[in-house]
């Protein structure tokens, strides 16, 4: 009985395994994770505009554009979100405005050429992206200092309703947190390419998005990763109230 139950075990422990395996992308190398909105699908390839991905991810897009091309084919596993429930699908269920993940294994250091020639190992798409249902916040203003060690120093001009109702009584001066999921963008007219946190300088007018819950204080949206900071981005982004 003993036996059978050590057998059990381990069986679920492999199953458990190759589950995991299989969810990061499977493979060997190192895990490029790309997430963003999908602008077009075919059979050789998705079209991503990058929103965030893993520190690897992110690193080999630094001096490149948002929007990327990844090959897809036959050792590709398309996956299909549904309230939580994966099931395998193909690329006719891939629809333009979907958020999907895009996870490519290569090795380490390879640039994103040679990342984007790979046949991606799974192509998550979960139709909405998973932090819509948190409101934006969205603070503009201009950069206050060297960034460094995930915090990041602004004198806010300008928001949406929501981030200017969460500093009523505050200082226009904020500290706020980045990770390595963040995306940092450089517009150069209507053209956005990916940039380090470092590149940012003293005076550079920016826009930060987090997503936090509504009833968020000002101290936990700052403590809040954000998902996006857009550096001279175009337009009136304080608009935004989504």
């Amino acid at each position: 009985m003993k036996h059978r139950l050590l057998s059990m075990f381990a069986l679920v422990v492999t199953v458990s395994a190759v589950v995991v395996a299989s969810a990061a992308g499977g493979g060997h190398g190192r895990l490029f994770q790309f997430r963003g909105e999908l602008l077009s699908a075919s059979s050789g390839s998705v079209q991503l505009q990058v929103e965030g991905g893993n520190h690897a991810a992110l690193r080999a897009m630094l001096g490149q554009s948002q929007n990327q091309t990844f090959t897809i084919g036959d050792k590709t596993e398309i996956l299909v979100w549904r309230k939580g429930i994966p099931t395998v699908g193909t690329v006719a269920d891939l629809t333009a405005g979907d958020w999907v993940n895009v996870n490519v294994r290569d090795e380490a250091g390879s640039t994103l050429a040679q990342i984007e020639a790979n046949q991606a190992g799974i192509v998550g798409d979960r139709t909405t992206r998973p932090d819509i249902d948190q409101p934006l916040y969205l603070y503009v203003g201009t950069v206050a200092g060297p960034q460094s060690d995930g915090k990041l120093a602004l004198h806010v001009r300008a928001g949406n309703r929501r981030a200017l109702r969460s500093l009523i009584g505050q200082s226009a001066d904020q500290t706020f947190t980045y990770d390595e999921g963040t995306i940092f963008l450089l517009w150069q007219g209507k053209v956005p390419s990916v940039i380090a946190a470092s590149q940012l300088k003293a005076g550079d007018r920016i826009t930060v998005r987090i997503r936090a819950p509504r009833a968020a204080t000002l101290a936990q949206v700052e403590a809040t990763p954000a998902n996006h900071v857009g550096d001279h981005e175009p337009g009136n982004p304080a608009t935004q109230n989504d």
